[in-house]
C-alpha cells in the first residue's frame, strides 16, 4: 500500500488557526486513528489529506511523493464519509461499480472487482437490492465497497459509524478491523469515540486544539499518557484526577498528600517538582480497590454491569469513579473505603504535564 507523511501542516480560516504544525509519519499498512473532542481539527486534517481542503502550509507526502497540490482523484486516496452518500435509485452492484463506470473500466474487469469487494464485505447476496432495502450497517458496507474497488493507496474514514446504533457500531468495529487485516491496507480513521480508537487502531493520534497531544499505540497512551488531557481522554470510564500537594522528593520518588485522602509516595521522576507544589494524582477507575487505603468515597450512583460495578461518588469535594468487581458488596448512598497501589498512579503538575514514571516500574505498552 503506502506510507503517509504529514509535514508541518497548518490550517487557518481567516484569523482563526485550527491546525498547528502537524507532523506525523504513518507507516505502510498501518491503521491510524485521529481522535479528539469536537473542534479539535481531526476532520479538517483528514480532508486536507484527501485534498478536499487546502492546507495553509505544509506538505502531504505519499510514498515519498509530494501530493499537496494534486487533485483529489490523483492522490490515490479513497474516502468513506459519515453519510453513506449512496444513489437510492441504483442497485448495490451499481453503487459499488459507480467509480469504475466513471473511469470507463471494461465490463469484465468491473464485474470482477465488484464481485471481490462484495465477497469481502459479505454483500454478494445483496447486489440486486436497492439501498433502501438494506440495514444501516449494510449501507455503510456498500459505501466502503465503493472505496475498495478503486484500489487506493490510502483509505480515509470520517466517523463512518456515528449514524449507527450502539450494538451495530460494535459489530462494525469488528468488521472494519477484519477488513484492514484482509486488505492489508493503510487506513486513517477519524472518530470522537475513544473506544473505537482503542479497539481498532495500531496507533492513535490524540488531537487537542489543533495540536498533536500524543501519537502512540493504544496501550502507550493508556499506561503512559504524556499529558493530563490524554490521560483524561483515553480510557473508559475516564481517569480520576485528585488534587494533591507535594510533601517531598527523594530516591523513592515523590511524596504527595492527596486532598481528603492518604499520603502516597509515587515512583516518578521528581524533576521540576518541589515541596508545596500543587499537583494532581491520576488514577484509572479499575486501579481502585476495596480496602483500607485512606480514601472514603460516598457512593451516589452504582451501575451494575455484570462483570463490573461502576461506582460514582465523591472523595471530599472531588468526584471519583471506581470500577469494582461485579459482585462487590456495596450499595448506593453508603461510604466505602478505597485503596490504590502507588505504582498505578500518575502525577501531573499544574500545567498538566506528566511526571515520568520510573523505568523499573513502567508498564509494558
Amino acid at each position: 500500500m503506502a506510507t503517509l507523511d504529514l509535514q508541518n501542516i497548518q490550517k487557518s480560516f481567516g484569523d482563526a488557526k485550527v491546525l498547528h504544525d502537524i507532523d506525523l509519519a504513518i507507516r505502510d499498512r498501518e491503521f491510524v486513528v485521529f481522535v479528539g473532542p469536537s473542534g479539535c481539527g481531526k476532520s479538517t486534517l483528514l480532508r486536507i489529506i484527501a485534498g478536499l481542503e487546502e492546507a495553509t502550509s505544509g506538505k502531504i507526502v505519499i510514498d515519498g511523493q509530494d501530493v499537496s497540490r494534486d487533485h483529489p482523484l490523483d492522490r490515490g486516496i479513497s474516502m468513506v464519509f459519515q453519510s453513506y452518500a449512496l444513489y437510492p435509485h441504483l442497485s448495490v452492484f451499481e453503487n459499488i461499480a459507480f467509480p469504475l463506470r466513471v473511469a470507463k473500466m471494461p465490463e469484465p474487469d468491473l464485474k470482477a472487482k465488484v464481485a471481490r469487494a462484495a465477497e469481502i464485505l459479505q454483500l454478494t447476496d445483496k447486489l440486486k437490492l436497492k439501498p433502501g432495502q438494506l440495514s444501516g450497517g449494510q449501507r455503510q458496507r456498500v459505501a466502503i465497497g465503493r472505496s475498495i474497488v478503486r484500489e487506493p493507496r490510502v483509505f480515509l474514514f470520517d466517523e463512518p459509524l456515528s449514524n449507527l446504533d450502539a450494538a451495530l457500531r460494535g459489530d462494525m468495529r469488528v468488521e472494519l478491523s477484519q477488513l484492514h487485516w484482509q486488505l492489508d491496507a493503510t487506513m486513517v480513521y477519524v472518530t470522537h469515540d475513544q473506544v473505537e480508537a482503542m479497539t481498532m487502531a495500531d496507533r492513535i493520534v490524540v488531537l487537542n486544539g489543533g495540536k498533536v497531544e500524543q501519537f502512540g499505540t493504544p496501550m502507550e497512551l493508556y499506561h503512559h499518557p504524556a499529558t493530563k488531557f490524554v490521560a483524561g481522554f483515553i480510557g473508559q470510564p475516564n481517569m480520576n484526577f485528585l488534587p494533591a500537594r507535594v510533601c517531598g522528593t527523594d530516591t523513592a520518588g515523590v511524596a504527595v498528600e492527596v486532598a481528603n485522602g492518604p499520603t502516597l509516595t509515587l515512583p516518578v521522576d521528581p524533576e521540576g517538582l518541589t515541596p508545596g507544589d500543587a499537583v494532581e494524582v491520576g488514577i484509572h477507575p479499575e486501579d481502585l480497590t476495596l480496602g483500607d487505603g485512606g480514601m472514603t468515597m460516598k457512593i451516589h450512583v452504582l451501575e451494575r454491569l455484570g462483570g463490573q460495578s461502576i461506582t460514582h461518588g465523591h472523595l471530599g469535594g472531588t468526584r471519583i469513579c471506581a470500577a469494582l468487581p461485579g459482585t462487590a458488596p456495596i450499595r448506593e448512598a453508603e461510604a466505602v473505603e478505597l485503596a490504590v497501589a502507588p505504582s498505578a498512579c500518575h502525577l501531573f503538575d499544574a500545567r498538566g504535564r506528566v511526571a515520568r514514571r520510573r523505568d523499573a516500574l513502567a508498564l509494558v505498552a
